[in-house]
């Protein structure tokens, strides 16, 4: 019994500890800012939190792990309507609204995550199976067809919550996807064109929420409103700035500690990152990233089939993405959204569902060999 509780040794020799190594610094570190941002009104349980959702996450890639990815293959459609039943239970029944978007799902007094963490990765894993059935044949009309209507439906579910951010991440995990599956150029452009013509047809409409609108403008004029909707973005980027080449120190940022940042333990941990840890921190933290995304793009070209190599392309979408929007909205050069920092900012759902995403990837490494020796 406990020997199918234990990863086959043959197949330990191709599990890539450097990553776990990688992924555990990142988590780490995110849990030294995250007790730096909330230890004047928290103590220390925030720490202590997030420290048991890393365990609880590497118990769960460790679960992963036991499975063969291919098996896994075979539970996907399973996996992704029970992500779209949780969706529409949590804009129909279950919601439970914070900062304006109902994503949160509450069952009583109790909020137990958000769905569409879950929901994601269901996207990712179902449109990977297609592409592996499909023998990768993207710019087929019908097969395109079948693939849109997958990614759509749950983005639907999601901006109805309303929860822009992960509708934003939603999509572009689709686009890197179909891009690296070939899909013509054409096609790709055609569907930007069509989405920035949808934002401007409903820019006037109660379909375009007040505070979507609020934080476009606030991208292209973060001055107008210092003391209202910009005041997150300029409060950052003044820790930021503030923490020079090596930080202020850690646990002694003022913006920080001041409280001037709000959600700084979430959205804004980068913003911890900059003050107290400086330049030096931001270039240490996004070097880790940059290795973590190498290992990611490695696996992916090496994987032995089309699903696996798939599902590591969209799990390194979303990092990137994640990566790029977070950041780059403390900084004042992305519009500021819910998008938490991949293994750095503080939640448990979003950090179990990224752990169950690398342990994915994982998989796919440990058995990219047909034949292990």
């Amino acid at each position: 019994m406990f020997e199918k509780l234990k990863i086959n040794r043959k197949l330990l020799r191709e599990l890539d500890f450097g990553l776990i190594f990688v992924v555990l610094i990142i988590a780490f570190f995110g849990s030294l800012n995250i007790y730096s941002a909330t230890k004047t009104w928290a103590g220390i349980a925030v720490f202590k939190s997030q420290i048991v959702w890393i365990g609880l996450g590497l118990f769960v890639m460790y679960c992963i792990l036991l499975v063969d990815y291919s098996v896994i293959q075979g539970y996907v459609k399973i996996i992704y309507w029970f992500g779209i039943i949780l969706l529409f239970l949590n804009d129909t029944i279950f919601k439970s609204t914070v900062n304006g978007a109902s994503s949160w799902m509450k069952i009583g007094s109790v909020t137990i995550g958000q769905p569409s963490e879950f929901a994601k990765l269901g996207m990712i894993l179902m449109i990977s199976k297609l592409l592996n059935d499909m023998e990768g044949d993207i710019n087929d009309f019908n097969n395109f067809i079948k693939l849109a209507f997958y990614a759509i439906l749950p983005m639907i579910l999601i901006v109805i919550q309303p929860d822009m951010g992960m509708t934003m991440v939603c999509f572009f995990i689709v686009l890197g996807m179909f891009f690296a599956a070939g899909l013509n150029l054409k096609v790709i452009v055609g569907g930007f064109a069509s989405v920035i013509g949808l934002i401007a047809l409903i820019w006037n409409t109660p379909l375009m929420y007040g505070y979507w609108k609020v934080r476009l403008i606030s991208l292209i004029n973060p001055g107008a409103d210092e003391l209202g909707a910009n005041l997150q973005l300029i409060q950052s980027q003044i820790g930021i700035g503030s923490g020079g080449i090596i930080g202020k120190g850690f646990g002694k940022g003022t913006q920080v500690a001041g409280g001037f940042i709000p959600e700084v333990h979430t959205d804004f941990i980068f913003s911890v990152v900059g003050e107290e840890w400086g330049f030096i921190g931001a270039i240490f933290l996004l070097l880790m990233y940059g290795i973590l995304l190498y290992k990611f793009i490695n696996i992916a070209k090496t994987s032995k089939d089309i699903f696996g190599s798939m599902l590591c392309i969209g799990v390194t979408s979303t990092f990137i993405f994640g990566i790029l929007q977070n950041i780059g909205m403390t900084i004042g050069v992305m519009p500021i959204t819910g998008i938490t920092l991949p293994l750095m900012s503080y939640g448990g759902s979003s950090l179990t569902s990224t752990f169950m995403s690398i342990a994915l990837i994982l998989n796919v490494g440990m058995r990219r060999k047909k034949i292990n020796f």
